[in-house]
């Protein structure tokens, strides 16, 4: 097998939740070498977050979570007390060892703690260091706290979505989190890593989920910019706004009808022997050209739709539920859905890595790390001794494998 793309780059990763434990993910899916640097309690707090794999108690390794191990798979574990000295120094052995370090703090964490961006850069001038948080390190809203839904309410982007008159609507996935967040950080952190490669410095890397995903309203707010008009909620055209472009309900469910250029809507009009509303594609909904193309929808079942669609090629789908999609001809085609030996647990499904590569392919079939599995190796990699490393281990400057934290997390 060649080698990974990324298996020349060492990240440490300092992150919980989603939207740095899924950038890291990508990075490892694609070969690098990435250590979660967890605390000495409870970790990362989705280590103890439901659903479990089995009812069996969550054990020392905290391995039982699929919402852990859909994150964390190929990545290593090391469990240390950023509140002690010790455990402060063994971080800053290990950034002058490492390429990259992601956090997602509220800005100045780690700065109170001694090891923040500026004192980082002293051991390590080439460290490309990367911080994840919800409005940015700077600004009148860097200190808050917040969740997907608040970042998308204070960009725009929630309140746009969503029918005329009705309330806003939340995605089914986290659109801040994932697309502002954990994207735009690993799209940052390969920017740095390449601009590294003529200066020889690192930077700070400052993602904002806010700004990350307000970055997805470009079109949206370059229209408004143009015209000066507000869009309602289901007003734009991708949206909810004109009926050529909205999902429909068939005979047994739902069914996507992209239809925007006009060959394609011409071709559901011809297809359906309707050529009259071929000149009512942009049409509102609400109107009567749009309940009569309701009406259509409804007289045949999903399944008909795609054969419809196969024969046509005119942008319509059926609207899948999770497991349908997750089983389908496309996604096993396109090896969206890998399959991991997990120890302890076994085989496991999970979301397969998204980026095809046609040398070097990504591997996104190794195990999540057991919690604070690699703590020993690590130290004594960075030139701790076994008595140091048994001296870290006692006073809890480090630690293995433990259940510490869960209960109090679970209870």
């Amino acid at each position: 097998m060649a080698e990974l793309p990324l298996s020349d780059v060492r990240v440490l990763d300092l992150t919980r939740l989603l939207p740095g434990g899924f950038c890291s993910l990508l990075l490892a899916d694609l070969g690098a070498e990435v250590l979660k640097v967890e605390d000495t309690g409870m970790g990362d707090y989705v280590r103890w977050a439901p659903p479990y794999y089995g009812d069996e108690e969550l054990d020392a390794l905290g391995t039982r979570s699929s919402f852990y191990l859909a994150l964390n798979r190929g990545k290593r574990s090391i469990r240390l007390d950023l509140k002690q000295d010790a455990g402060r120094e063994a971080l800053l052995r290990l950034a002058a060892a490492h390429d990259v370090l992601l956090e997602s703090f509220r800005p100045g964490v780690l700065d109170r703690l001694g090891v923040g961006y500026e004192r980082l850069r002293e051991v390590n001038p080439a460290l490309v260091y990367c911080a994840i948080t919800g409005y940015g390190q700077d600004g009148p809203y860097a200190s808050r706290a917040g969740h997907d839904m608040n970042y998308l309410g204070l960009n725009g982007l929630l309140g746009i979505t969503g029918r005329p008159g009705g309330p806003p609507i939340q995605a089914g996935a986290q659109i801040a989190d994932l697309g502002g967040g954990a994207l735009m950080a690993a799209f940052g952190v390969m920017a740095a890593l390449h601009e590294r490669v003529r200066s020889g410095q690192g930077q700070l890397v400052d993602v904002s989920m806010t700004d990350g995903s307000m970055a997805w309203l470009a079109a949206v707010a370059g229209a408004y910019f143009a015209s000066g008009v507000v869009p309602g909620r289901g007003d734009g055209q991708l949206s909810g706004g004109i009926l050529c472009y909205l999902p429909y309900e068939a005979a047994d469910g739902w069914v996507s009808c992209g239809a925007l250029e006009p060959k394609f809507w011409a071709a559901f009009c011809q297809g359906v022997g309707r050529p009259d509303l071929v000149e009512a594609q942009f049409e509102r909904p609400g109107s009567d050209a749009w309940r009569q193309v309701a009406e259509v929808f409804r007289a045949r079942t999903r399944a008909e739709w795609l054969a419809f669609n196969e024969e046509r090629d005119c942008c319509i789908e059926p609207i899948l539920d999770l497991d349908e999609a997750l089983a389908s001809e496309l996604t096993r085609a396109r090896e969206m859905v890998v399959e991991i030996e997990q120890p302890g647990i076994g085989r496991v499904r999970q979301i397969g890595n998204p980026i095809k590569l046609d040398r070097t392919p990504g591997d996104p079939t190794r195990p999540a790390p057991a919690f604070g599995e690699h703590t020993e190796e690590v130290l004594r990699g960075v030139g701790y001794s076994a008595e140091e490393v048994a001296a870290m281990l006692a006073t809890r400057a480090a630690a293995g494998p433990d259940s510490d934290g869960a209960v109090e997390f679970r209870a």
